[in-house]
């Protein structure tokens, strides 16, 4: 089957872009090695919040088109993943924040932090729904893995890369690195609210999420590091700092461990287009970092102009 555009990728940044250029008509095949539901972003906490993204002049537009996009979406959060939830972000404040805090409605200092409620999304029912969206506006999900563009360009009129971490090989581009992140998912004792703590001094951080079935706690932000297996003890030291918030962690039972790796790029975001060697248009969308799914609309409503 031929087609107007293959995205390469499937995480949130791939879906989202292959949702908003299907709904615009065109025929998109979205070819990706991995399923949706064992990419990176199948890994993220995920609270919407402009977490360790540049540039930082076009971060405010991605962040709030994103943003107004999950408010809609959490009128369905069964169906979508996507909730509003209250909770704090420990040590902030509005003044330290960029444009893009003119969009958190209801935000209160405290001495504390900022409380605020703020879009979660339950990642694996969100990319299943993605996937369920892309097929009703008539888009494929493939799984395949590709060596170039080139070889897409043989398949469809237009390329988007959406590769994440990926783009270091494929473009290629050494700028790309793996920011390393695991989570410890435990029975939730209890808790309702999310609480995120950054350590700008440190790769470790503090937040716990409460999900469907499950609260899930972190962090780490470890630049450069490509493990993918869980680390008992760096397991240990989440748990402790999420227990000196909430003390009744301590004794949650462990569910299962998670890492994923952040596709973080030295100059931030790229979105852009160039020609292929073999005449095809290739349409960038990669560097996210820790915050695709912050930025996934925003960023895939840039990408679909530029494919024209």
């Amino acid at each position: 089957m031929g087609a107007d555009v293959i995205v390469v990728g499937g995480g949130v940044v791939g879906l989202t872009t292959a949702v908003t250029l299907a709904e615009r008509g065109l025929r998109v095949r979205v070819w990706s090695r991995d399923p949706a539901g064992a990419t990176t972003s199948a890994v993220a906490g995920a609270l919407w919040w402009p977490y360790r993204i540049e540039p930082a002049e076009r971060v405010d537009g991605w962040s709030l088109a994103t943003l107004a996009v999950y408010e809609e979406l959490a009128a369905a959060p069964e169906e979508t993943g996507v909730r509003r939830v209250a909770g704090l972000h420990g040590g902030e404040r509005l003044a330290a924040l960029g444009g893009w805090a003119a969009g958190l409605g209801d935000a209160v200092e405290v001495p504390e932090g900022l409380r605020v409620t703020l879009p979660l999304l339950d990642m694996p029912v969100h990319l299943a729904w993605l996937e369920r969206r892309l097929a009703a506006a008539g888009g494929t999900m493939e799984r395949r893995a590709v060596s170039g563009f080139g070889e897409a360009a043989e398949a469809g009129a237009a390329v988007v890369n959406c590769t994440g971490l990926g783009a270091r090989e494929l473009v290629p581009n050494a700028g790309v690195r793996p920011v390393r992140g695991q989570l410890v998912a435990v029975e939730n004792p209890g808790i309702e609210e999310w609480y995120t703590e950054a350590d700008p001094a440190s790769a470790a951080t503090t937040y716990f999420f409460p999900q469907p079935g499950r609260l899930v706690l972190g962090g780490t932000a470890e630049a450069d590091d490509p493990r993918t297996e869980p680390d008992p003890g760096t397991a240990r030291e989440i748990v402790a700092r999420c227990a000196r918030i909430r003390p009744e962690i301590a004794e949650a039972r462990v569910i299962g461990h998670r890492v994923g790796l952040r596709p973080a790029r030295e100059a931030g975001v790229r979105i852009e287009a160039e020609t292929l060697p073999g005449g095809g248009r290739l349409v960038h969308n990669y560097g996210h970092g820790g915050a695709g799914v912050t930025v996934a609309w925003g960023c895939a409503r840039e990408a679909a102009a530029l494919v024209g």
